[in-house]
C-alpha cells in the first residue's frame, strides 16, 4: 500500500495548497531578480531575429504602455525558467506518496533529466528554429514592404514556440517512465509508431507558425526523440514475469497428478 492510499483526501488538499504556496514564492522570487535584468533578458531572446535583419529594421512597440508590460511577461517567463527545478521538484514530491517504493526512487533522476530535456528542447528552439524560421519570414520583405515586428507580439510568438519544444523534448522522459511502470510496452510504442508521426506532424502544424520550415524543424526532432522512447523503453521498461508462469505448470501438473 502506498502513502497515498493511508492519507485522508484533506491531507492531500493540504500538502497541493502547501505545495501552490512554496511554488508561487519560488516564481516570485525568481521574476524580481529576472525584472533586475528586463532589458538584458528581452535583447538576449530577441538575438536570433536581429541577427537576420536588415541594417537600420528594428523592434517596435504601438501604444505607450507596450514595452513596459512586454519587459514585466519576459521577466515573468524568466522567472518561471529559474524556478523550474523547484516547480518540478514540488511537482513530483506531490506525485511520490502515491507510487511504490521502487518507483519513488527514480523521483530524482526523473526531476534532474525532465530539466536537461525542457531546456535542452529550448536551446534547440532558440539556436536552431528562430533563425531558420525569422529569415524564412523576413524574406518577404521588398523595397515596398518592410517587417515591423512590435515588442509584443515577438515576445508571444518566441515563448510559444521555446515552450513547445521544451514540452516536445519530455517526450522520451515521459514515455519511458510509462514504460517503468508497465502502462506502455516496446511492442506497442512499435505498433503505434505510424500514428505518432501523423500526431507529431499535426501538433507541429498547430505550434509552429504556417510554414513547411518550422513544422518539418519540430517533426522531425519528435520522430527522433520517439525511437529514443522506444530504446528507453526496452532498457528500463518493465519486464515480463514469465518465471512464475514456467514454474507454475510443471507444479500443477505435479498437483493433479499426486490427486
Amino acid at each position: 500500500m502506498t502513502d497515498l492510499e493511508k492519507q485522508p483526501f484533506t491531507a492531500h488538499l493540504e500538502e497541493l495548497r502547501s505545495r501552490l504556496i512554496k511554488s508561487f514564492i519560488a516564481v516570485t522570487i525568481g521574476f524580481l531578480l529576472s525584472y533586475a535584468f528586463k532589458e538584458k533578458i528581452f535583447e538576449v531572446l530577441t538575438l536570433p531575429l536581429i541577427k537576420v535583419m536588415n541594417e537600420g529594421d528594428h523592434l517596435i512597440y504601438t501604444n505607450l504602455p507596450e514595452a513596459f508590460f512586454t519587459f514585466l511577461k519576459a521577466a515573468f517567463i524568466s522567472g518561471i525558467m529559474v524556478a523550474s527545478p523547484y516547480l518540478l521538484y514540488q511537482f513530483w514530491m506531490f506525485v511520490a506518496p502515491g507510487l511504490y517504493d521502487k518507483e519513488r526512487r527514480m523521483v530524482l533522476p526523473i526531476l534532474f533529466l525532465s530539466t536537461i530535456f525542457f531546456l535542452g528542447g529550448a536551446l534547440f528552439g532558440y539556436f536552431v528554429v528562430f533563425p531558420l524560421g525569422f529569415e524564412f519570414f523576413l524574406s518577404f520583405a521588398s523595397d515596398n514592404i518592410r517587417p515591423m515586428p512590435s515588442m509584443k507580439e515577438y515576445l508571444g510568438f518566441a515563448s510559444k514556440l521555446l515552450l513547445a519544444f521544451g514540452v516536445a523534448f519530455e517526450l522520451p522522459l515521459v514515455l519511458t517512465f510509462l514504460a517503468k511502470l508497465g502502462i506502455v510496452s516496446v511492442d506497442m510504442l512499435k505498433r503505434y509508431r505510424k500514428y505518432a508521426i501523423l500526431l507529431f506532424f499535426v501538433a507541429a502544424a498547430i505550434l509552429t507558425p504556417p510554414d513547411v520550415v518550422s513544422q518539418v524543424l519540430m517533426a522531425v526532432p519528435m520522430m527522433l526523440l520517439y525511437e529514443l522512447s522506444i530504446f528507453g523503453a526496452r532498457i528500463f521498461g518493465r519486464k515480463k514475469e514469465v518465471a512464475e508462469d514456467t514454474e507454475e505448470g510443471p507444479q500443477t501438473a505435479g498437483t493433479e497428478g499426486a490427486e
